[in-house]
């Protein structure tokens, strides 16, 4: 079964994406006595261990949220363990050491030491806020277990609901694609050698995995809104502390809030508890609007803030990309978001289509509202850590009063300006009970919530009032099921089994899902919010000017991009 992303023509890609897994050969530099210490992925943690025993190797720990382990065994056998059947990937563990690698994160105005700068969470008050104690969700494209991510009890893996889940062979919870690795990264990553060299903004929060998009970027909204259905049932289940949701995603829709399914999605998050972060998209003043669900103004909106390439805030700018509101409801703040440099996932979607955005062998570089996303949520579970008892709606109020204001920026496009995270941790705790909105009923159309982003299987459209099951979708039975956090029974949403690895029923094209093996190639994962990943360093003609894969909305190439015609303008 073939499924491919009807989009938008100025965000179409030259050449498909190919969701291909690779490992990263073994070095010297991994090699002990001729012994290497890797990562295994398979299908279960105890038949790995068995194997890896097998060929004269031990094992030093189990990732049973991963389905893997971690292991030391002879480096002759590292090509036989990877043929034995059950064994999905093998790749090497390592701590992360970016001077050494020929990289120094110092003088790198997109590395995350010189972001938690820019967002004062390098000072001494800031740096003591690790995010410990505090879950953040993370509804995206998965999380791979490199180097930075694989701290035991760092991931925690809620359900795979995306189309990847479908086909075995690229297995449960990882990432094909590369886009929630690179955020995951922003928000929790933690220097494997602890040595300061390389921290997300909150290095000591964990990260609860639910991963929607596939190899190639795909979901529906549907899909989308399930996950944060997930989310806000089980946030405290097994000792979870869900307190942030990262949603790094929006589409066009024009919805009205007020009537939006998965607006009101957002909103059923917030008012249970959970600080919801959301990009405001990558259309700079072209939309008109803030993507949905950014578009609710309970939710905080983020927008990118570029850095110049200089350690001062001074010279600061929004950047181009960077969606402005409609001047009712604009972003609330603006964080770092302008070639940000995060976790590589090797071998997926985006390391092979962008090449030149590999930093080194663990990290990658990429810009867009998705990055800020993640920088102000990594700053709200730190906010959090401080501050248990806040509610979301205190916290949003601390972070715009303390917010930095860019000079000369348009409030439509910066907010209250760039968070400032020492000055929300010294700030007063403002007494307030709720925001002044009119809340949102979520009884409008699904359909109207995808926009012009559709997902067709086998030349049929998903279209109307109903999810990627086919079945139909009813939105004010839905809500009230939502408002009182029951969507979800055992493993079935909306009427369709959604649990285990192959889904059960019939999708909306008619044809069934149980046993589909399912191809993401030929997606562009144009929803994901983002501007662009590139090598690109910075440079005095400023990020874009020397982008290398830009097209024109007739799809032939060009030399020199803009944000509205880069590839992957809707993804970062």
């Amino acid at each position: 079964m073939a499924v491919r992303r009807a989009i938008r023509p100025f965000a179409a890609l030259a050449a498909a994406m190919t969701a291909m897994v690779v490992t990263a050969p073994l070095t010297p530099a991994q090699r002990t006595d001729e012994h290497a210490r890797v990562v295994v992925l398979g299908d279960a943690t105890a038949a790995l261990a068995h194997d890896v025993a097998h060929l004269g190797g031990t094992v030093e720990r189990e990732l049973n949220s991963l389905g893997g382990v971690v292991a030391e065994l002879p480096a002759t056998s590292i090509d036989q363990l990877r043929h034995t059947a059950g064994v999905r990937t093998v790749t090497e563990d390592q701590a992360i050491h970016l001077s050494d690698a020929g990289w120094d994160p110092s003088t790198d105005a997109g590395s995350l030491p010189s972001t938690a700068q820019a967002v004062n969470a390098a000072t001494p008050a800031a740096s003591a806020a690790t995010g410990k104690g505090i879950d953040v969700a993370l509804v995206d494209s998965g999380i791979a277990p490199v180097p930075g991510l694989t701290v035991p009890g760092k991931v925690v893996n809620g359900p795979d609901i995306s189309f990847d889940s479908q086909n075995k062979a690229k297995g449960l919870y990882g990432d094909n694609y590369g886009h929630g690795t690179h955020i995951a990264g922003i928000i929790a990553g933690t220097d494997g050698a602890r040595n300061g060299q390389y921290d997300g903004l909150a290095p000591d929060a964990r990260l609860l995995n639910v991963k929607v998009a596939d190899a190639g970027g795909a979901v529906d909204v549907s899909q989308v809104i399930a996950a944060i259905d997930w989310v806000v049932q089980h946030r405290t289940d097994n000792g979870m502390n869900v307190r942030v949701l990262n949603l790094s995603f929006g589409t066009d829709a024009g919805q009205s809030y007020l009537a939006d399914p998965l607006a009101y999605a957002a909103e059923v998050a917030w008012r249970n508890g959970i600080v919801v972060v959301t990009a405001a998209g990558n259309d700079g003043t072209t939309l008109g609007h803030l993507t949905d669900p950014a578009s609710d103004p309970f939710v905080i909106s983020v927008g990118s803030d570029d850095t110049r390439g200089t350690s001062t805030t001074a010279d600061d700018a929004v950047s181009d990309f960077s969606n402005w509101g409609d001047g009712t409801r604009n972003p609330d703040v603006v964080a770092p978001g302008r070639s940000i440099v995060s976790m590589r996932a090797p071998g997926s979607s985006v390391d092979t289509t962008y090449p030149t955005a590999r930093v080194n062998k663990t990290l990658f570089r990429g810009s867009g509202t998705s990055q800020a996303t993640a920088v102000v949520s990594g700053v709200v579970a730190d906010l959090l850590q401080a501050h248990p008892d806040l509610t979301p709606d205190q916290v949003k109020a601390i972070l715009t009063s303390t917010a930095q204001p860019i000079p000369g920026a348009d409030a439509r496009a910066q907010g209250a300006g760039l968070v400032n995270l020492d000055a929300a941790l010294a700030a007063s705790i403002p007494q307030i009970t709720a925001q002044a909105w009119t809340v949102s009923a979520g009884a409008g159309s699904l359909d109207a919530a995808r926009g012009s982003l559709r997902i067709v299987q086998n030349n049929v459209t998903l279209t109307g009032e109903q999810d990627v099951m086919g079945h139909a979708f009813d939105s004010t039975s839905m809500a009230a099921a939502e408002a009182t956090a029951s969507s979800w029974s055992g493993g079935t949403w909306n009427g369709s089994s959604w649990s285990g690895s192959s889904w059960s029923g019939s999708s909306w094209s008619g044809s069934s899902w149980s046993g589909s093996s399912w191809s993401g190639s030929s997606w562009s994962g144009s929803s994901w919010s983002g501007s662009s990943w590139s090598g690109s360093s910075w440079s005095t003609a400023g990020w874009g000017a020397t982008a290398t894969v830009c097209l024109k909305p007739n799809g032939k190439p060009i030399n020199k991009c803009s944000a509205e015609v880069q590839s992957n303008t809707q993804w970062g």
